[in-house]
């Protein structure tokens, strides 16, 4: 199982977050391309427009009608050129503006549970620090009492085999000299 510490949380957020704005910035591509399009055909259609125009005698008839007639063709789509990039603008924003607070709330959430979870670790290393230190202290103070117990009876099994080994070696010395 991976390690899941603070650090790895918030990498794995900062990466939802950096896959988020990726996808805005596709999307807000796709908004210009599709604006880049719509400005060349408006373009063409200007063009097409100037050259039917400047063939024509300046009448002042025909140029008022002329221009009528742009401003009626032109005028509609221009419009719903501008509104439908204001609606998409304002949905972008109001867009990053849920996802910058939708990731703050989860850091926050996290933060808190990352305290939370260190808290609770830190307090079992304690326990467990304080239970291995009592378990200690009980098993090595019977263990030194025994072992001190052990090293006297050792000490009292050699004396008394070597003052019994002393005694034997004064006797049969003893012996000889009576020889």
């Amino acid at each position: 199982m991976p390690n899941l510490n603070h650090e790895t949380i918030e990498l794995a957020f900062i990466a939802v977050t950096g896959l988020a704005v990726f996808f805005q910035t596709i999307i807000l591509f796709a908004i210009f391309l599709a604006v880049k399009k719509a400005t060349k055909s408006l373009k063409e259609e200007v063009e097409d427009l100037r050259t039917s125009v400047m063939p024509v005698i300046f009448d002042s008839r025909d140029v008022l009608s002329s221009t009528r007639a742009l401003l009626t063709r032109v005028g509609p789509k221009l419009e719903q050129s501008v509104d439908d990039l204001s609606a998409a603008a304002g949905i972008i924003k109001t867009q990053a503006a849920d996802v910058e607070v939708s990731a703050r709330d989860i850091l926050v959430r996290v933060r808190n549970q990352t305290t939370r979870v260190d808290a609770m670790v830190t307090n079992t290393l304690n326990s467990v620090d304080r239970a291995s230190g009592y378990v200690l202290d009980a098993v090595n103070k019977p263990v030194r009492q025994i072992s001190g117990l052990l090293a006297s009876i050792k000490a009292i099994v050699e004396s008394l085999r070597h003052s019994e080994t002393a005694l034997r070696t004064n006797h049969y010395n003893d012996d000889q000299d009576f020889i």
